[in-house]
């Protein structure tokens, strides 16, 4: 990491009170940010929820996302992923998993999409 880069997280509470975890670099010279993953949780109806995800899904947002597919007790779970723009091996085998079990994916980049069918084909 450059010296001139901090990588913080934070927390953002939401309206059903669910806490995420944001993480984002800061680049403490000019005071600027970069986020680069979020996730947003919608009650969308009684038992659907929508979570938003944007950014990048790797490394420790991998183990933060699956924390909060866990805690989900939705049975209309709907994982929009029109914002992500990396997700990695781990991140693939988690969404394909989930979708597995009846998750819904929507929006999802072509990409993730054949890599979702691969990590399937393989199990």
């Amino acid at each position: 990491m450059r010296p001139d880069r901090v990588l913080t997280l934070c927390f953002q509470i939401i309206t059903s009170g669910k806490t995420i975890a944001i993480r984002r670099k800061q680049k403490e010279a000019v005071g600027t940010f970069t986020l680069t993953f979020r996730i947003h949780r919608q009650a969308i109806a009684e038992d659907r929820v929508l979570l938003r995800v944007s950014g990048w899904i790797t490394g420790d947002n991998v183990a933060t996302l699956g924390s909060l597919l866990e805690e989900e007790k939705s049975s209309g779970l709907i994982l929009d992923l029109k914002d992500v723009r990396l997700a990695d091996s781990e991140a693939v085998k988690l969404l394909a998993i989930y979708e597995s079990k009846g998750a819904r994916i929507d929006n999802c980049p072509l990409y993730i999409q054949e890599r979702i069918r691969r990590e399937r084909e393989a199990t």
